[in-house]
This record gives structure tokens, sequence and C-alpha cells, in this order.
């Protein structure tokens, strides 16, 4: 561990123990700070709030496996930075497959009769996620439900990033495999959302 700050490293130690009035000491020294920081990346102050708390319940439950190379707050600063570049990602790939779904309602206002609804697709995908490899759902879960990067990941499971890395294009290219059948001019975008 880096910490320079030695009261930082004092109370750090303590929450590594287990101290909920440790992790309350960084919760309120930094949150503000956090809110601030994502809320000009993302300009949404509701969802600053929501993903700042995110990063604090992980930040007390992975305690333990947390590495500081320089200080809490860089530490916290540059999760904030992460995970609001992850946010804006996401909403991107979600507006644009609204802008294209949206065309081609426009373009053919008679939907297939062979559309199946959000349930049985949900289902089919969750039964698709279902049938992976153990080691490779438990990969593709930690990276797409969790949102851990692969590094996080590697780090969680005693791994070595290329193995993630390889794991998680495996169950990509199954899930596509698996998921193909289902692909049509409107829910390829929908199918897009859970296997990118």
């Amino acid at each position: 561990m880096g910490i320079k700050n030695y009261e930082e490293l004092f109370i750090f130690n303590r929450m590594v123990e287990g101290d909920k009035e440790a992790f309350r000491f960084f919760f309120e020294k930094y949150y503000a700070d956090l809110c601030n920081l994502i809320n000009i990346y993302i300009h949404n102050a509701d969802m600053a709030e929501e993903i700042a708390q995110g990063i604090f319940v992980y930040f007390w439950e992975r305690k333990e496996n947390i590495n500081i190379d320089s200080s809490v707050k860089s530490y916290l600063l540059k999760a904030s930075k992460n995970k609001s570049l992850n946010y804006l990602r996401n909403e991107k790939v979600k507006l644009n497959i609204h802008e294209r779904l949206s065309k081609v309602v426009e373009d053919d206002c008679q939907m297939p009769d062979k559309i199946m609804d959000a349930a049985q697709l949900r289902e089919i995908i969750a039964h698709s996620i279902e049938s992976l490899p153990e080691k490779c759902r438990e990969i593709y879960l930690m990276g797409k439900e969790k949102n851990l990067s692969y590094k996080e990941i590697a780090e969680e499971l005693g791994i070595s990033v290329k193995t993630v890395e390889n794991q998680m294009s495996n169950a990509l290219k199954k899930l596509r495999e698996l998921l193909k059948p289902y692909y049509n001019d409107i829910f390829i975008f929908f199918l897009v959302l859970f296997i990118r």
C-alpha cells in the first residue's frame, strides 16, 4: 500500500478491519467531491449521487482487496471518473439504439407478427447466459451486471487480465451463437443492450 498520508493510512487500515466509523470518515470527507466530479462529466445531479453512493458501497464491500496507490481521495476520484465514462458510454449506446429503433418503426409501421414480447426475450437471454460454462458465466456476469473492469475481475478472482479477456470473449461469442436465431430487424437492437 502506498498511502503517503499516515493519518489516512491509519484510518484506512481501521476500515479494512471493519470499523464503520473509519468508513464514515471517508464518506463524509469525500462524498461531495465525488458527486461534484461525476456531475461535471454526466450533467445529472441525481444520477451523480447514485453513482457516488455505488462507489462507496464498493469501497466498503471490497475494502480488504482494494489497493491504494497514493491516497484514498485519488482512488475515489479515479473510480468516479471511470464510472462516469462508463455511464456516458452506456447512455450513448442506448441513445443510438433507440434512434435506430425509432427509424425502423417509422420506416415500417407494420410490426412483424413473429416478434416476441420483452419477457420472452429476457427469458431466452437469461437461459443463454445460464448455459455458459461456469467460469465463463461468472466472469461475464461480473463484467456486465456488476460493471467491474477486467482488472477488477482479475484481482477478485486471482487470475490474469488476459484470462478474463479470453473468458469474456468466449462468453460473447457463445451468446451471439445462441441468440442468433432471435435476431431480427427490430429486436437486434434490444439484444445488443444485453450482450455488448
